[in-house]
């Protein structure tokens, strides 16, 4: 499962960025996973909320990536992928003028349950049969 938290000012997306980002953010993935697995978060932070170095402001976005049903393990992979987030993030936060910071973290897959099932291996019939039904099941 990927999952994106992106920690932003209140006002800084609007519910059309918000769709626009997740859907953006999903296709990136839907080449070789569910769909499904694909989670976006938004955590609007009031002025009194995000600190940087100590001092407040409102300038600033932090997006952090939590990858569990797979892991990129080469370099050229990894850069690669970064390019491919800050593409997508590009017109929505640098493009308006806000700082921002990226990180991924990876989960072993082992440590992982949806809906209580342990998800398929990679590439396999049962993850096959995930992404047709787009969601959890037996398999």
């Amino acid at each position: 499962m990927p999952m994106w938290k992106i920690y932003h000012p209140e006002n800084a997306f609007s519910d059309q960025d918000k769709a626009e980002m997740a859907t953006k953010i999903t296709d990136l993935y839907a080449g070789f996973l569910p769909r499904f697995y694909v989670n976006v978060l938004f955590h609007p932070l009031n002025d009194k909320q995000l600190y940087i170095g100590g001092e407040p402001t409102t300038d600033f976005v932090r997006v952090t990536i939590n990858h569990i049903a797979r892991s990129i393990k080469d370099a050229e992979t990894q850069q690669k992928f970064l390019a491919a987030c800050s593409r997508i993030l590009k017109p929505y936060i640098e493009d308006r003028n806000y700082r921002w910071e990226l990180h991924i973290g990876e989960t072993p897959i082992e440590l992982w349950t949806v809906n209580g099932f342990k998800p398929p291996m990679p590439n396999t019939e049962g993850e096959k049969k995930w992404r047709e039904e787009n969601r959890a099941s037996a398999y």
